[in-house]
């Protein structure tokens, strides 16, 4: 038997049916779910980066089960349903794709000649500035959330604002702001105010950050990246520690670490 949309739709009314329903679903609202909801993206992303296609294939029902909660949710308090959702979806994507959808329907088809990617992109942001107006929001930073994770949310405004023209030229002059940023860093640490040690701290991370845009990188995820490389290279320094009985918490087993490190680099960890 294979189950289909409806049957998980159905499932998720069954479990929030307020006389024979699951306590735990009962309980919850729209907030209380959040973490939950990050928490399956987060895994979702893990199982896609390892190249894991079984998982992804379960974390995607995790994820999707999380829009059918939300939708449930939602449709309870008379706001709307998971069949409203789609609707706006697909009409959202008919109406940023007229380079597909030249007349705004389904069935609509362009000429064989696509138009080139930078046309196409102008005219993307040209229909969502649109979308930002109609909202009431005049800035391209209006709709940037609140709630992305710190680095993704930092890229995300760097590229809004070139949008207009605010933006480095040039790769060099990207670097030489952050050598800046570095160094003013430096001279608050000298300072010694911790307020203004953070504030040049936050300047010095949103530069990399920007360093990693121009690089064509995105920066969140280039750091779970170097994340997952001291993961390997330190559970490397960890068992060799073991194997060489060494402690690393008295201070004086520096220079062994280090050289276990440098294993671990050569190892190519």
């Amino acid at each position: 038997m294979s189950y289909t949309i409806d049957d998980l739709l159905y499932l998720m009314a069954r479990l929030r049916d307020p006389e024979t329903g699951c306590p735990w679903d009962l309980k919850q609202t729209s907030v209380t779910v959040i973490p939950h909801t990050l928490e399956e993206v987060y895994e979702l992303v893990d199982a896609i980066e390892l190249g894991d296609t079984p998982q992804i294939q379960q974390e995607l029902g995790d994820v999707l089960f999380q829009v059918i909660f939300y939708s449930q949710l939602a449709s309870e308090q008379g706001h709307f349903n998971f069949a409203n959702v789609v609707n706006d979806i697909v009409a959202k994507l008919l109406r940023r794709h007229p380079h597909v959808f030249p007349a705004g329907t389904l069935d609509s088809r362009r000429d064989s000649q696509a138009p080139n990617d930078a046309a196409i992109k102008a005219r993307w942001e040209e229909i969502k500035q649109g979308e930002r107006q109609q909202k009431s929001q005049f800035s391209v930073l209006d709709d940037v959330p609140q709630a992305l994770p710190a680095l993704t949310r930092a890229m995300k405004l760097q590229k809004r604002a070139s949008q207009i023209g605010f933006d480095w030229s040039e790769l060099a002059k990207v670097i030489t702001a952050l050598r800046d940023e570095l160094d003013e860093l430096e001279e608050a640490i000298a300072e010694g105010e911790k307020a203004n040690i953070a504030d040049e701290m936050g300047d010095v991370l949103f530069s990399a950050v920007n360093l990693s845009r121009h690089l064509g990188l995105d920066a969140e995820t280039t750091t779970r990246n170097a994340c997952r490389k001291f993961e390997r290279r330190f559970r490397f320094v960890e068992q060799r520690c073991k194997e060489m009985d060494i402690s690393g918490d008295d201070g004086t087993a520096e220079p062994q670490l280090d050289l276990f490190w440098n294993e671990a680099k050569a190892a190519g960890l």
